[in-house]
């Protein structure tokens, strides 16, 4: 199978869907690299499956713009991300590729094909570039989930990337750790050790990890309605606000302290883990700068686990900011080889309920579980999520999603400790079976489930819903 780095289900980006939003971004600069900008006369854009429609609720539309003008999602400022689409609508021209203006009419260009779709996944979308005298060049992409970006043609194509510790199931991982008698993150450093060295890989998830906290820090400072039409009022700041009780800080790390410093009831510490994932998912909806986890529509839950253990547990260190997202990482991997993270495949069990398999398998780790423990924790989560569908109201990420996040969350905690008082060798229940459990149930369930808002809560609460 192909390998797959900490950093491809880690990346950074802007909301509110990997599969919508990122995966169709980073398929038009794709597609701006592969062409001759210079004789480019004109752009049509197709959007097929989930992607048409539910892509207006997601800004797929949005992300195709962003990234033909050239636009990056890790770099763009976020305040721009609005400007710069106001001035295409109006302008009614797109800096293709950052270089050559085209006129380019969004309403007429991008085209939403609601009743069809692609044969290999449900998030296609084609681009066709006209040249002068009637030639030209077209190309399909599919969004596979958590960004990850299939070119058609490629679809069956494998890594030459030979790892140390190749790992495609559960039971390859278990093997190394007993083999090297070395914990998941260890095993995980290692193989990534291919690819970066090891300052880099620590800077680059300490990196990760300041993206997470800040998206945490902003969502539970700012207040108002969400886009999209459904009116959805922020809550993350008011509940931040009645937790952390007026006491005073002045960025992201003194307001960790306050938090550190303050109750650690039940009570207290529940409602903190269910700001966090608030924050994160109030954020990606706004459009803000958040990291896959794996996906965007679970981007609040490893976050606000992690969190969790940064201001809650006692024996935190900030190497295990680095233990965790290694672990985490490494089940996300897993769980896309034996499965899927696209909700348009999968349902929401490929995003919350992977979400929180990685976010119990990294806190296991951290709280000083054995690998075994560990995997069964991210089994024990994913247990509990089986069947979970997607059905977003309006085709937006808000309505269940951001809530959700919440439950991903408490549910990954649940399972550390459940995991942490058990024997793994008495386990009814493997990660790998559970996986291919997963992978099942997703193959039998509806596309109305799948994230094409055709079904479920989708259908039966009545919305006015606008363009984002």
């Amino acid at each position: 199978m192909n390998r797959i780095s900490v950093f491809d289900i880690f990346k950074i980006g802007i909301g509110p869907s990997s599969s919508h939003t990122m995966g169709p971004w980073r398929a038009a600069q794709r597609f701006t690299r592969e062409i001759q900008l210079d004789r480019v006369a004109a752009i049509r854009v197709d959007l097929y499956g989930s992607l048409a429609k539910t892509g207006k609720g997601h800004g797929t539309d949005l992300a195709v713009l962003l990234g033909l003008n050239g636009d990056d999602p890790v770099t763009i400022p976020v305040e721009k991300v609005q400007p710069t689409i106001d001035h295409i609508n109006q302008s009614k021209n797109i800096q293709l590729g950052g270089k050559k203006t085209i006129q380019f009419n969004p309403e007429l260009d991008i085209v939403f094909h609601l009743d069809q779709s692609l044969p290999y996944h449900a998030n296609g979308l084609t681009f066709t570039a006209f040249y002068d005298q009637d030639e030209g060049l077209s190309q399909t992409y599919f969004s596979v989930g958590g960004g990850f970006v299939v070119k058609e043609g490629e679809e069956n194509a494998t890594s030459d990337v030979t790892l140390p510790y190749p790992i495609d199931h559960g039971k390859d991982l278990e093997r190394w750790c007993q083999l090297t008698q070395k914990p998941i993150s260890a095993v995980v450093w290692e193989n990534e050790l291919i690819w970066r060295s090891s300052t880099q890989i620590k800077s680059d998830l300490l990196h990760i990890w300041e993206v997470m906290k800040q998206c945490i820090y902003n969502g539970c400072h700012t207040e108002g309605i969400l886009p999209g039409g459904l009116n959805v009022i922020r809550r993350a700041k008011p509940l931040a606000q009645t937790l952390i009780k007026g006491r005073v800080y002045h960025n992201a790390d003194e307001w960790i302290r306050q938090i550190c410093r303050g109750g650690h009831t039940f009570q207290e510490t529940l409602k903190w883990v269910s700001c966090f994932a608030l924050a994160v998912n109030e954020e990606n909806a706004a459009f803000s700068r958040v990291v896959t986890a794996p996906t965007n529509g679970a981007a609040g839950v490893i976050p606000a686990v992690l969190m969790y253990h940064v201001c809650f547990s006692d024996n935190f260190t900030e190497e295990d900011i680095i233990r965790f997202l290694l672990t985490a990482a490494e089940m996300g991997s897993i769980f896309k080889k034996g499965a899927t993270i696209s909700a348009a495949m999968g349902g929401c069990q490929a995003e919350i309920g992977v979400s929180s398999a990685m976010a119990a398998a990294g806190l296991t780790e951290c709280l000083g579980g054995s690998p075994e423990q560990a995997i069964m924790a991210a089994e024990i989560a994913m247990e509990h999520h089986l069947g979970l569908t997607c059905d977003p109201i309006g085709g937006l990420v808000q309505i269940p999603c951001i809530e959700r996040n919440t439950m991903g969350a408490i549910k990954a905690i649940t399972a550390a400790q459940i995991a942490l008082e058990s024997d793994p060798t008495k386990a009814k229940v493997s990660l790998d079976a559970v996986i291919k459990t997963m992978k099942e149930t997703a193959e039998d369930m509806s596309s109305k489930y799948k994230e094409t808002s055709d079904g479920g809560l989708a259908l039966n609460i009545p919305v006015n819903v606008v363009e984002c």
